[in-house]
């Protein structure tokens, strides 16, 4: 489901982790926040039934590398998993003290949260929604442009803002000659320094992954990217 950011069926899930009393925890890393945008709620749909859930805001929440948001039902259980404090850490207070080295790997960390709080004060509820919106139009908008292309085809539903593409080599049938193409169209588009693009494999076939995830991220950028796809695309056609 990462490769082309589908969501799987949750309230199913949940249902069979109850029976079953399994521990349900859901990822949702990069789409979560999809869901404070209006007709997006379905995104975190089920997410209720979870014993755990996870959000990372470096994702798509305009915030720099490494922050995650954990919500979980049962701290015991985790404070059990990872509490192991030596006899020269224990505290004296009376009252129960909320210890962060109790609830993870590391014993110090650092203040994550505070770029976090920044970015929501800074933009505000309404700011965020309308840029993770943008993102979402604009790569339906690049997925448009795909499907009325006849050189790519696009290889998975667009429910976010990740589209899953390739370029189709002068024999589209021609499943090795397809995975040359894109790979070397990955490569050119990468090394030109204009965009970079992952890639990923979707029921066997090479496919191309263009993320639009920035906060400065407009219309003109996703145009250009795909100008330079195409271009790129036929000039690697036309040397074959």
């Amino acid at each position: 489901t990462t490769s082309s950011t589908s969501v799987d069926p949750v309230p199913e899930i949940a249902a069979v982790c109850r029976r079953e009393s399994i521990w349900l925890h859901v990822d949702a890393a990069y789409a979560g926040v999809a869901a404070m945008v209006p007709g997006y709620e379905w995104v975190l749909r089920g997410a209720e039934q979870a014993d755990s859930l996870v959000v990372n805001p470096h994702k798509w929440l305009f915030t720099q590398f490494d922050l995650s948001a954990f919500y979980c039902r049962r701290m015991d259980a985790v404070r059990a998993a990872f509490a192991l404090t030596p006899e020269y850490l224990k505290t004296v207070e009376a009252a129960p003290v909320r210890n962060l080295m109790d609830t993870g790997i590391q014993l110090g960390r650092r203040f994550r949260a505070l770029k976090l709080w920044m970015v929501m004060r800074h933009f505000g509820a309404d700011g965020l929604r309308a840029r993770i919106g943008e993102h979402m139009r604009l790569a339906r908008l690049f997925a448009e442009w795909v499907d009325t292309s006849g050189d790519f085809e696009r290889l998975a539903p667009v429910p976010f803002s990740v589209v899953c593409f390739r370029a189709l080599p002068a024999v589209p049938s021609d499943s090795a000659s397809a995975e040359a193409l894109n790979a070397r169209l990955l490569e050119a588009v990468n090394n030109s320094g204009t965009i970079f693009i992952s890639h990923t494999k979707l029921d066997g076939r090479y496919a191309l992954r263009l993320a639009i995830g920035n906060l400065h991220t407009t219309e003109s950028h996703v145009a250009a990217a795909w100008a330079l796809l195409r271009n790129e695309a036929q000039r690697l056609r036309a040397s074959v």
